[in-house]
């Protein structure tokens, strides 16, 4: 190894005097290196990281972060006006059942690559070891950017969701409130710091408060469905599986239930946190494919049941769309139950989950943000890679992430068209950084032979072509279809303006590679030493 490493270009953070700094104590092989006690330490050294996080994570606490940060069944109760505009009842029940599909055929795709290669990358990390050499130095550039973004979208969206049912339950309960956008965002920053705190202070125990909130997360989804089922009115199942709408005047029903689909797409957002959190979880090339599985798994249950129950349970459809709380499930929950008291404690548990979600959201978009400054991708990576020596916390990433967060949610003070965009950007991004790697790693399997590829614990055998190319599939179409507006009659209010920021940060992302990003930019630092291994 040390012949490979003294004959590239790697940086001196790889050079044989870091490894003896970060191990002492251990036992060492014949060639002078630290011998791996662990299966982690093995992974960490065979791609030439050192271990800075501590691994707090075990599969019941990651499963539990990974769940209910991506929170579908709450989600989709707070979000499914826009789908049940676009395709109607019965285009949510078959549009879930597709996106459920397509989001379990990306699991187990970036399963099979959070096993062979667990790092806090993720997506970058994949793309830079296993793309063609000439040109994974920017293809990792560019899926770095791209789920750095997505993860920043999502942690605001969330907060804005939050904080908006919050206003929303004030305007049920108090006739005399008057809805204003600043309060809102100043709600949104009270939960920030909120999260900041769990994520700083707490961050010890933040593994059992994740195990704690997935309780609530299933126990909560029984004490919304059962008294919306028990209580609310109940509607005929022709209505429910058979009526498709297009409240969006598109030129057909087909095109419109595609542009519906984004609601149960953002539903299951965040689907790879495991993989931004592989450096702090105990076995994580074991525990990251089986974390990512049972999340869509245990997610696409509760969110299947939740969409049923709601649309039988729908009562007065123009009452709840139109309702002034601007959230139909409000109206919805509180003409079930027949009790304002009532719909606010079945709120108030969707929003403890919101509140909740963003705690793990900005624990990952920290790492991913951490992770990719750690290879010199990002401006200000002199200080966004560093770790705290005490807490082993990237806190200069928690703080950048923070003070970004704080700044998209002021977009959302003079335009109410804000958490769409944000939405759509969270599932561009995801879904662009996805695309970037099942391409590559399709392309490696075909091109490699089986026993030289270097797999790990998990892996799909014959099946992992058929799934990929199905995932490319899927993915296209719900990137594609992300930066459409719901409506066909396009005004500056109803326009998704997800197209033109996303345009405009790859933009950005573009001018830094070429003024200074190429330069720094090597991708991971081993990936000379992988090419040797796996070619």
């Amino acid at each position: 190894m040390s012949k490979i490493l003294m004959s590239t270009n790697i940086t001196t953070s790889l050079e044989p005097k870091a490894y003896h700094t970060e191990t002492h104590g251990r036992t060492m092989n014949p060639g002078g290196y630290p011998q791996p006690q662990t299966r982690d330490e093995s992974m960490m050294e065979k791609w030439g990281k050192k271990q800075q996080l501590k691994r707090n994570f075990g599969l019941l606490s990651i499963v539990a972060l990974t769940t209910t940060l991506m929170i579908t069944w709450e989600g989709l109760v707070n979000a499914f006006q826009a789908g049940l505009e676009n395709g109607g009842p019965a285009g949510l029940i078959y549009g879930f059942l597709v996106t459920w599909v397509g989001v379990f055929s990306q699991a187990f795709v970036m399963a099979e690559m959070g096993a062979m290669i667990p790092l806090a990358g993720g997506q970058y990390n994949w793309v830079a070891i296993l793309a063609p050499r000439k040109y994974s130095k920017f293809l990792s550039y560019m899926t770095g950017w791209t789920t750095a973004i997505a993860w920043q979208a999502t942690s605001c969206a969330t907060l804005y969701l939050a904080a908006t049912m919050i206003q929303g339950l004030l305007i049920q309960n108090d006739p005399s409130y008057i809805l204003q956008r600043w309060h809102g965002t100043l709600i949104g920053y009270a939960i920030l710091m909120f999260s900041l705190f769990v994520n700083t202070y707490l961050a010890t125990v933040l593994p059992k408060i994740e195990s704690i909130v997935l309780i609530l997360h299933i126990f909560g989804f029984f004490c919304v469905l059962i008294p919306l089922v028990y209580f609310g009115p109940h509607g005929d199942t022709s209505t429910v599986f058979r009526q498709f709408l297009n409240e969006g005047a598109w030129p057909s029903q087909g095109l419109s239930f595609f542009i519906g689909l984004t609601t149960s797409m953002i539903a299951f957002v965040g689907l790879d946190a495991a993989a931004h959190m592989a450096e702090e979880i105990e076995d994580a090339a074991v525990v990251i494919p089986k974390s990512m599985i049972a999340s869509v798994a245990i997610n696409g249950v509760f969110g299947f049941s939740i969409i049923i129950a709601v649309l039988f349970c729908l009562g007065d459809q123009d009452a709840a769309l139109n309702t002034p709380t601007l959230y139909p499930i409000i109206e919805i929950f509180t003409s079930a139950v027949q009790s304002n008291a009532g719909g606010s404690a079945m709120m108030a548990v969707l929003i403890l989950a919101m509140i909740f979600a963003n705690v793990g959201l900005l624990a990952t978009a920290s790492r991913m943000l951490w992770a990719f400054a750690r290879e010199k991708g990002l401006p200000g990576h002199e200080y966004l890679a560093r770790v705290e020596p005490r807490t082993k916390l990237p806190l200069w990433s928690i703080g950048v992430t923070v003070v970004i967060n704080v700044l998209l949610s002021l977009i959302e003070i003079p335009s109410s068209v804000a958490f769409n965009a944000f939405l759509s950007l969270a599932i561009a991004g995801f879904y662009s950084s996805f695309l970037i790697s099942a391409t590559v790693m399709l392309f490696y399997r075909v091109r490699t032979p089986p026993s030289e590829i270097p797999w790990g614990p998990f892996k799909m055998g014959r099946a992992g072509t058929p799934v990929t190319v199905f995932s490319i599939i899927y993915s296209s179409q719900g990137m594609f279809f992300s930066f459409w507006p719901p409506n066909a009659h396009v005004t500056a209010e109803s326009m998704n303006w997800s197209s033109v920021v996303f345009v405009g940060i790859v933009a950005c992302s573009l001018i830094f590679w070429v003024l200074h990003g190429r330069k720094v930019y090597k991708g991971p630092l081993v990936e000379v030493i992988v090419r040797q291994r796996v070619r």
